[in-house]
């Protein structure tokens, strides 16, 4: 088999370098070793070939906040199944979050991620490590064993680290490291065993909700916490107006954070779980429509940096129970670029900030090599048909688990081509063939 790929007549598309024109690319040995016009490989012989005539080329794309569920919960997702899910998708790259069973707090944990990940051979695959041991809290987790054994960032995932002491010095051990603390953001006394936005809404479906103030509170602690260590916070999926505006003041006094927004949250609101709809039960909870604009006017500047998934698959029996009861979250890797080509078809973004915020802008968060369409770099690339339209179905789930409220909705936008290492691993054109229409 040949170790060149020859990508050609495609619209190549990196916003990070100011990149958009006709062109091939050439990648050999895993590397990029040519990008420009299609006159420029006249005489490439040799070479696997990708027709990309009609779409978009661009850096692969990077999901920092995912969650795989293996070890301990593979009835819910496995390493493969997610990465299966990923590179359909169109994701080369993904960060998955410590909430295994056993939580990921020491080396044999990271260590057994990334061989899984390895025989699955798909995506790039990057364990994010408890910032304290079983995410519980009370001691710092071995930072260092588990940077070494290769965690990129540290996460106490949907638990929020409640202790100011013990942030303060994960904060302090990570400036040391030159890591990232990811963090969940909720006070935990505001919040109270909620099920939704707190909101006129809550009161009418008779379902405890989460202040806006929980979030918003426990942002301002750690803006603070790392104005006085100088250690980096990234905010995972902000959902609050007010939060948006705290993180801008931080960005402008020069604090070290920085934050995702999730396509959902830009996408849906409150309104999404009128008729108890449990596929929309999420954390942080969708909030109200001038949280979304202004989610979406922070995008847009970047206040916040880029788009994560907070991709959490649960099997059926998780969510088919009252909504109080039902579990957390909704699948997002493979709905996250038409949801957001969405904002870009009603003007709300543009497409080189949806892109760059889906590829390299997550990188940049945690201090990771970018994807770019150059001469010498990585051969991760996606290939995306931006304008084709399709009803969304269970039939191209690759997921084990299908909680998503989108079932059924028409799309516009999806990978076509992704290609990791120089290698394509996944071919819309075979793994879909005969369920969407060319």
């Amino acid at each position: 088999m040949s170790t060149r790929l020859h990508i050609t007549g495609g619209r190549l598309f990196d916003p990070s370098i100011g990149l958009d024109e006709i062109g091939d690319v050439l990648i050999e040995g895993g590397s990029i070793i040519g990008v420009g016009p299609a006159a420029d490989f006249d005489g490439v012989q040799d070479a696997e070939r990708v027709d990309a005539t009609g779409l978009l080329v661009c850096p692969g794309l990077v999901d920092i906040h995912v969650h795989l569920r293996e070890p301990g919960q593979e009835w819910k997702e496995t390493i493969w199944s997610g990465s299966e899910a990923a590179v359909a998708g169109g994701f080369t790259r993904i960060c998955c979050m410590p909430n295994t069973l056993p939580i990921n707090d020491s080396a044999s944990v990271t260590e057994f991620m990334l061989r899984q990940a390895a025989r699955a051979g798909l995506c790039r695959v990057d364990p994010i490590g408890a910032i304290t041991m079983g995410s519980e809290g009370k001691s710092l987790a071995p930072m260092m064993e588990l940077a070494e054994a290769g965690c990129v960032a540290f996460s106490d995932d949907g638990a929020p680290v409640y202790d100011a002491q013990i942030m303060r010095r994960a904060l302090e051990y990570n400036l040391m490291l030159g890591t990232v603390l990811t963090v969940h953001e909720e006070d935990l006394s505001l919040s109270d065993h909620f099920s939704m936005n707190e909101s006129a809404m809550s009161l009418r479906l008779g379902l405890k909700g989460m202040p806006e103030a929980s979030e918003n509170v426990m942002i301002a602690r750690d803006i603070e916490l790392a104005r006085l260590t100088g250690g980096r916070v990234h905010f995972c999926h902000v959902s609050t107006a007010r939060g948006v505006t705290l993180i801008r003041r931080a960005k402008e006094d020069g604090i070290p954070v920085t934050a995702e927004v999730t396509p959902q949250h830009i996408t849906l609101t409150e309104e999404a779980i009128q008729e108890y709809d449990t596929n929309a039960k999420m954390s942080m909870p969708l909030r109200k429509e001038e949280d979304v604009q202004a989610l979406i006017e922070g995008l847009r500047d970047g206040v916040i940096d880029c788009i994560a998934t907070d991709h959490a698959p649960h099997e059926a029996d998780s969510k088919n129970v009252e909504f109080d009861r039902a579990s957390f979250g909704m699948l997002g890797l493979q709905t996250s670029v038409p949801l957001v080509l969405r904002k870009v078809r009603d003007g709300s973004l543009s497409l080189a900030r949806a892109i760059e915020s889906l590829s390299s802008s997550g990188p940049r968060c945690f201090g990771m090599k970018e994807n770019t369409l150059t001469k010498g770099a990585l051969g991760d690339v996606s290939i995306l048909d931006i304008d084709t339209s399709y009803t969304l179905t269970k039939d191209i789930n690759r997921s084990k688990s299908s909680n998503s409220p989108f079932w059924g909705e028409e799309m516009s936008g999806r990978a076509m081509f992704t290609i990791v290492d120089g290698r394509v691993v996944f071919d819309a054109r075979k793994e879909f063939a005969g369920i969407f229409a060319e």
